[in-house]
């Protein structure tokens, strides 16, 4: 590779490209650093000048490392490896102490990889317990003292919680099966009481086009992978959005759906120097975005 003597090989930059050659895919890749696409991409691009060289090659499902990308990937393995090592044993005074964190299953994979994994390499003496589960779980289990704290989906959120961002709510549909072509639209909705079902069960009862809901799950992860099977429409976040997926607008029948709200809630009287600093991950990472 030939970098000249006043390029940079950051480490924001390398990071990003383990992301997307990990992942084997620019939208996957950005969900997993809690970076846009565009944002990737742009970096992406700083990389390939800064070297002079293409570390990807695009495909139909995705992206594939070149013979470039294939060196800097051993390379920026190391880097970064040796890095988090370094900032964990500079630490002055290692944090020490017990947090317990609820994320949402549609997060639990790129939290786990990149945030909680992040944390546990800087904070080595600090027992972390992560639950994935259920958004409408987490304020029930915050008041039962189950968690410290939690990332979650509100329709609207309250003065005690963090707005981490707004997302776009979207029905969608597999690209490869166009159910929502049929005279009646098979859904897939959560099977329990929640805002999110509700909104759905309001909005399909406004619409004008007949439903018939033919799966449930109390996963995001399932309802997305029923909606990618081709067996259901579903409502979900722009998180959760796959390559496979197609965007259902007003056009097809469907209502255009308000923005949810993504946030952070301590569990009342949880104010430690382990719960800041796990706050503060979290809040960095969407800060990224």
């Amino acid at each position: 590779m030939n970098i000249s003597s006043t390029s940079k090989l950051d480490s924001e930059l390398l990071r990003t490209f383990l992301a997307v050659a990990e992942t084997g895919s620019f939208s996957k890749g950005a969900t997993r650093i809690f970076r846009s696409q565009s944002a990737v991409s742009l970096q992406i691009k700083q990389l390939e000048n800064v070297l002079g060289q293409t570390v990807f090659q695009r495909h139909a499902r995705g992206v594939a490392l070149t013979a470039t990308g294939e060196k800097l990937r051993l390379t920026a393995q190391k880097v970064v490896t040796l890095l988090d090592k370094s900032f964990g044993e500079l630490k002055s005074n290692p944090l020490k102490g017990s947090i317990r964190v609820g994320i949402p299953d549609e997060f639990g994979e790129t939290f786990l990889a990149e945030v909680i994994a992040q944390f546990v390499r800087n904070y080595p003496q600090v027992d972390l317990t992560v639950r994935c589960s259920f958004s409408a779980n987490f304020p029930e289990a915050l008041a039962r003292d189950e968690i410290d704290l939690a990332v979650f989906a509100v329709e609207s959120p309250s003065d005690d919680m963090l707005l981490l961002r707004s997302e776009k709510t979207y029905w969608v549909t597999s690209k490869n099966h166009l159910v929502h072509e049929q005279d009646t639209i098979p859904m897939a909705l959560f099977d329990r009481e929640c805002w999110w079902r509700d909104w759905a069960l309001e909005a399909l009862e406004s619409s004008d086009r007949p439903y018939q809901v033919v799966f449930t799950s109390e996963s995001v992860m399932g309802i997305t992978a029923a909606i990618s099977a081709g067996v259901a429409v579903g409502l979900i976040g722009e998180s959760s959005l796959r390559d496979d997926f197609m965007i259902l607008s007003s056009k097809d029948g469907l209502p255009e759906m308000p923005d949810s709200a993504l946030v952070l809630k301590c569990r009342d009287g949880v104010s430690n120097s382990v719960s800041l600093a796990m706050s503060n991950a979290i809040i960095e990472a969407f800060g990224k975005a």
